[in-house]
């Protein structure tokens, strides 16, 4: 028995388009190509042998014409759920590649099979970062438009990312992170990719509080004007404190757990700012990716944002506390800074609920396993 779905009956339309099948008319989406095609059944002999890297570009659609001779029904949507299943190649985009979640991104994104390029300045990636089978672009984030014209997918990560060095870098804080975005936004209009925006929990903390905040406060603001105005698939997915391999220990750019690393490597006294009461939801950059995994290769659309944290947090003190018990280590106490705003917390469960996305609250193994040798 033949296949009810032919070559000619799947022919690829405009992009967004839609697609008449038995009478009804499904939507087609760019990215994951079948998304309500997912409730039919299809058959084939040779699901082992089906080469889904021809989802790649032009013929899309078209490979469900290898469908013929029923031996086995089969849903669509199986093809595409869970890591241990065939996923479609995809080309991808990663600004701030070099970077420290951008690595562990690439990654993940090599190990799925994917075409991954990354476009970074490297005023805080690093050459060392790089990795094998990966595309790298040394270049800024005003420059995205001489990028390839076929990305199906960018993560725009690319951003100045410490309170603390925009107070003394604001223009360039404003041209990085919220200009940069805007162009980010119209050349991923412009080629009709999606986009999954790196945004800030400091969105929570009154974003006037500093030159960062409301720098990443305006690229929310864009991403959300274009998914509003021009209908981009556009995503916003905000960060809670990431620590983990590849995080920055030296120069501007470090967070407080590098910082830390820095100073026990030096000898010196571990800084706490303020009284140490301020509470942060660390979030390990292994459960980071997954989320923006998912959130890139899902259909899921979110009104807001997803949030991204483990739902509990620690105060400063009860993190010196987890070094001290595993390499012993003074501490100094320093006055307060500006931006310093008192706690972190995801509440919102979406990426969850929504995604099936699972994180933990990792930090005190990770720094036991950073000094149990």
């Amino acid at each position: 028995m033949k296949s009810p779905l032919t070559g000619k009956e799947m022919k690829l339309m405009s992009e967004p388009s839609t697609l008449n099948y038995r009478g009804k008319q499904y939507n087609v989406n760019h990215h994951f190509y079948l998304c309500e095609l997912s409730n039919e059944q299809f058959t084939t002999t040779e699901l082992d042998e089906l080469n889904l890297e021809e989802l790649n570009k032009q013929v899309k659609l078209d490979f469900l014409k290898q469908f013929t001779n029923i031996e086995e029904k089969i849903n669509i949507t199986s093809l595409y759920e869970g890591k241990d299943k065939q996923t479609i190649n995809m080309k991808i985009l990663v600004t701030g590649g070099a970077g420290f979640i951008g690595t562990n991104l690439i990654k993940r994104l090599l190990d799925e099979g994917h075409n991954v390029s990354s476009l970074d300045n490297y005023d805080s990636g690093l050459v060392e970062n790089e990795i094998e089978g990966c595309n790298y672009h040394r270049g800024d984030i005003e420059q995205i438009s001489l990028m390839d014209k076929d990305f199906d997918l960018i993560y725009h990560l690319a951003g100045r990312s410490r309170i603390q060095y925009s107070f003394i870098t604001p223009d360039e804080t404003f041209r990085v992170n919220t200009i940069g975005t805007q162009k980010v936004c119209e050349f991923a209009k412009e080629i009709n990719a999606k986009v999954v925006y790196a945004g800030s929990s400091s969105q929570w903390h009154e974003p006037l509080q500093s030159p960062y905040a409301t720098t990443k406060f305006l690229g929310e603001q864009l991403i959300k004007m274009y998914k509003k105005v021009y209908e981009c698939n556009f995503e916003i997915c905000r960060f809670y404190n990431v620590y983990g391999p590849n995080e920055i220990i030296n120069g501007d750019w470090a967070a407080v757990i590098g910082i830390w690393r820095r100073q026990i490597m030096n000898n010196e006294k571990i800084t706490i700012i303020g009284d140490g009461n301020q509470r942060r939801d660390f979030t390990h950059v292994i459960d980071i990716v997954d989320a923006l995994y998912k959130v890139g290769m899902s259909n899921e659309k979110h009104k807001d944002a997803w949030e991204l944290g483990t739902g509990k947090n620690h105060s400063i003190n009860e993190v010196y506390e987890m070094f001290n018990e595993n390499i012993k280590c003074d501490k100094i106490y320093v006055p307060n800074q500006k931006g310093n705003y008192l706690e972190t917390l995801r509440e919102n469960n979406d990426a969850i609920d929504r995604l099936g996305w699972e994180p933990k609250d990792r930090l005190k193994e990770y720094i036991h396993n950073l000094y149990s040798n």
